[in-house]
C-alpha cells in the first residue's frame, strides 16, 4: 500500500483510510443490528492486513463508542501490529458549552483515554462553529496540545477555503502546519472542486481527507428506492425514487468500468477519488469483506479517458 504524508507534517499514512462513523453509531448506521463489535473488529484487522493504517474517528461517533472500540482493538492487536504503525485521526466538536482552553484540554484528554494512547496522530476541528469560543482561541489551545506532545498534527473538517486560510494563518504564527481539511467528496458531491476548497488546499499544502466517498452507499449500487438503507439514511432524498433515478446514468458507467477491471462499483468510485490530486479517501467498513474491498480499490488505475467520462456523467447527474 502506498504511503503519503499528511500535509506538511511528519505523519505518514496509507493512501486510503477507514472512516469509523459507523462503529458504535446506533441511530444513523444501526450499529448493533446486523453488525456489531465482532464485525468491526474484523474490519479493523482486515484493513491492517491489507496495508491500510489510517483510521478516522470522532468523539461524537457513537458518543465516544467509536474511539473506545479503536482503543480496544489497538490494544488487542498490539503484539502483532505496533501502535506506531497505526495512525488515528479523531475530531473535536466545538459545541456551545465549551468555553475556553481548559475545555479543549479536557476533550483531548478524554479522547486519549478512550483511545488508550499517549498521543493522537491527527486531531481535527469537526465543524467551523464558533459560538462562545472563537477559532483563534480554539486553534491556539490545540497548538498548546501539539507543543505538549498530546497531538502530532492538526487539521480541520468541513472548512471553506477562507476558513481554511484563516486557520492556516493562525497556526503559522505558532509554527505549526495545518495538515488536513476533511470534507465530503464523491462523484455526486463535488462542490469542493468549484468553491475554491481544493485550490486553497493545494496552495496551502493541506491534504484533503474525503469522507463519504461512496455517498453513504449510493455509489455502491446496492440500494434502490424500494430497497433503501436502514436507519436515518433512508430519510435522505438521495435514496428516494427521484434521487436514485437521477444517478442511474452514473451507476451504469460505474458498473461498466467495474466489469472492465473485475472490480466492484464501489471500488471504481473510490479509485476515481484517489486519482484526484492531494486526496485521501476514507470509506467506511462495517466488516472484513468491506475493508478488504476498500483496500483493493487502489490495485488498479483508471485511465484519463475513464476519469473524464466519470466526471462528465457525474456532472450531468448532479446539475
Amino acid at each position: 500500500m502506498q504511503k503519503v504524508k499528511l500535509g506538511n507534517s511528519n505523519v505518514e499514512v496509507s493512501a486510503i483510510g477507514v472512516g469509523t462513523w459507523a462503529w458504535g453509531d446506533t441511530l444513523f448506521w444501526k450499529y448493533g443490528s446486523d453488525y456489531g463489535e465482532v464485525e468491526v473488529k474484523k474490519a479493523f484487522s482486515a484493513s491492517l492486513d491489507a496495508g491500510v493504517t489510517l483510521f478516522d474517528t470522532a468523539e461524537v461517533y457513537g458518543l465516544g463508542k467509536s474511539e473506545e472500540l479503536l482503543g480496544q482493538f489497538m490494544k488487542a492487536i498490539a503484539p502483532r501490529v505496533p501502535r506506531s504503525q497505526i495512525k488515528i485521526a479523531t475530531k473535536y466538536m466545538p459545541v456551545p458549552w465549551r468555553l475556553g482552553k481548559q475545555a479543549v484540554k479536557d476533550a483531548v484528554a478524554k479522547s486519549l483515554e478512550r483511545l488508550q494512547v499517549e498521543s493522537i496522530d491527527l486531531y481535527q476541528i469537526h465543524q467551523p462553529f464558533t459560538f462562545l469560543m472563537g477559532q483563534e482561541t480554539l486553534l491556539n489551545a490545540l497548538a498548546d496540545e501539539v507543543k505538549a506532545g498530546r497531538i502530532k498534527a492538526l487539521g480541520v473538517s468541513n472548512f471553506s477555503a477562507d476558513q481554511m486560510r484563516k486557520a492556516h494563518e493562525t497556526l503559522a504564527k505558532r509554527k505549526i502546519p495545518l495538515t488536513v481539511n476533511q470534507v465530503q467528496y464523491s462523484l455526486i458531491a463535488k462542490k469542493v472542486e468549484t468553491n475554491g476548497t481544493l485550490d486553497a488546499a493545494e496552495e496551502l499544502g493541506v491534504t484533503i481527507l474525503a469522507y463519504s466517498p461512496l455517498a453513504q452507499g449510493v455509489l455502491s449500487g446496492k440500494y434502490t428506492s424500494t430497497n433503501p438503507p436502514k436507519g436515518a439514511r433512508q430519510l435522505d432524498p438521495k435514496f428516494g425514487s427521484d434521487g436514485i433515478t437521477k444517478v442511474q446514468p452514473l451507476l451504469r458507467v460505474l458498473a461498466d468500468l467495474a466489469e472492465v477491471y473485475d472490480a466492484t462499483m464501489a471500488q471504481v468510485a473510490i479509485n476515481w477519488l484517489a486519482a484526484q490530486q492531494n486526496v485521501i479517501p476514507i470509506p467506511g467498513a462495517k466488516n472484513a469483506k468491506q475493508a478488504q474491498e476498500n483496500a483493493a480499490a487502489l490495485e488498479f488505475k483508471l485511465v484519463p479517458e475513464e476519469i473524464t467520462q466519470l466526471d462528465r456523467v457525474s456532472d450531468e447527474c448532479t446539475r
